[in-house]
């Protein structure tokens, strides 16, 4: 009767070992699946470790409940008196695997509650980072324009800038205009005065010589207010686009030989020297033979103005193949580095003294300038203060397949164009 007790109690023992070994497979099972799910939402540490604690709790069990078994096997008589201990440990043991389900399935849901979280946040970070940008777009385009105001209000400071510069300048130009035009108009109604009071006074006759000195006044004045419109006149028409060239091919090295050769006599009665150099003795190019007497004629009249007696006036011509250098050279009082950047500047006038025995209103460089440009070429000076200055013209070396010879009735001698440019020089 013992035998057959103790080998039910060894099938109750050998059957409970089954179902601790399946309740250890279950536990195994239920760690494999934790450890998958720790895997699927790795990024959450904390959860993760959670599950770990509770799995450990579960191996803790798991390993008691096997120490628990063997204190069965070695209790053999006390086991009949603890069927119902044994009993209640496995509904416990069965309430434990239900609590453990049950804590294993919320911590699922709060993983599944986190991820939703975490999404919810992502969802809101990419969206205030899309919010950044559209605030980093902005103020950029903020900065844009307030750059692009700042860069307008500096705009419009230097337009004001200069317009007043302009105005000065236009305003300065008027008076000198004002004082050019009062000037020999004076001289011109002083001499017809005095003519008059020769007529009433019966005394013409024994006024000869010097009616003859005051008709050369009246002459030279009369040329240098036909200078100073034809100037002003022309330097209107280039700037509206109406000023007109007579090209021709012509050799360039004659027609400023000529001009030099007619002002001669007229610079040694100022006790000048002019020189005439060239190193070569033809180039044919394209040129208006007028417009080139005025650059000269004008480069000259600058070079006289600006030199004292004994001093020297050289008029160079180079032949660079592509182009022709035209210099007028002089060794007198130069210009001060200041006022190179201006020279050629229109309505500016270096010397504003007017206290010299030359006058000027300023657009003769000016008008010179342009007139080269027009005929494709340019101009620069060389100055050294107290030294003299030098005056290059650049022409290209260009022929014209057919010449636009325009003659007018109002053109002038060679003798009168040379008294027209050089009228603002005193004898």
């Amino acid at each position: 009767m013992n035998d057959s007790f103790y080998r039910q109690v060894t099938k109750q023992m050998v059957a409970r070992l089954k179902e601790e070994k399946e309740i250890a497979e279950r536990a195994a099972e239920l760690i494999n699946a934790n450890k998958e799910l720790a895997l699927q939402i790795g990024e959450k540490a904390d959860r993760t470790a959670e599950l770990i604690n509770a799995n450990n709790e579960l191996a803790f069990l798991i390993e008691e409940k096997a120490e628990r078994a063997a204190e069965l096997i070695n209790a053999n008589n006390e086991l009949a008196f603890l069927r119902g201990e044994k009993a209640e440990r496995a509904a416990e043991l069965v309430v434990a695997n239900k609590e453990l389900a049950f804590h294993i399935g919320e911590k699922a849901d709060r993983a599944s509650e986190l991820i939703i979280v975490n999404r919810e946040l992502a969802f809101q970070i990419g969206e205030k980072a899309d919010r950044a940008a559209e605030l980093i777009i902005a103020n950029k385009e903020l900065a844009f324009q307030s750059g692009e105001k700042e860069d307008r209000e500096a705009e419009l400071i230097a337009a004001n800038k200069e317009l007043i510069i302009a105005n000065k300048t236009q305003g300065e130009f008027l008076v000198n205009i004002s004082h050019e035009l009062k000037t020999p108009l004076n001289v011109i109604f002083s001499t017809a005065q005095l003519f008059d009071l020769y007529c009433k006074s019966g005394s013409l006759d024994n006024k000869k010589n010097s009616i003859v000195k005051y008709i050369e006044s009246i002459k030279q004045n009369s040329y240098r207010l036909s200078k100073l419109i034809n100037n002003i006149v022309d330097l209107s028409k280039i700037e509206a686009g109406f000023f007109k060239l007579n090209l021709s091919n012509n050799n360039i090295i004659t027609v400023v030989e000529e001009i030099v050769m007619s002002v001669t006599s007229l610079i040694e009665c100022k006790g000048l020297n002019i020189i005439f150099d060239t190193d070569v003795e033809e180039k044919i190019i394209a040129c208006d033979t007028e417009k080139i007497e005025r650059i000269v004629l004008n480069l000259i009249s600058n070079a006289i103005k600006f030199s004292d007696e004994g001093d020297q006036i050289v008029v160079d011509i180079k032949d660079k193949n592509e182009f022709v250098e035209i210099s007028v050279k002089d060794n007198g009082i130069g210009i001060e580095e200041g006022h190179l950047n201006m020279i050629f500047d229109r309505f500016k006038q270096v010397d504003k003294s007017l206290s010299r025995n030359t006058e000027g209103t300023g657009v003769g460089l000016s008008l010179v300038k342009s007139i080269v440009e027009l005929l494709g070429g340019n101009i620069y000076v060389e100055s050294e203060y107290g030294k003299g200055s030098k005056f290059t013209v650049k022409l290209p070396s260009e022929k014209v397949l057919q010449e636009n010879r325009i003659y007018s009735n109002e053109m002038r001698s060679k003798n009168q164009s040379i008294r027209v440019e050089l009228s603002d020089i005193y004898l």
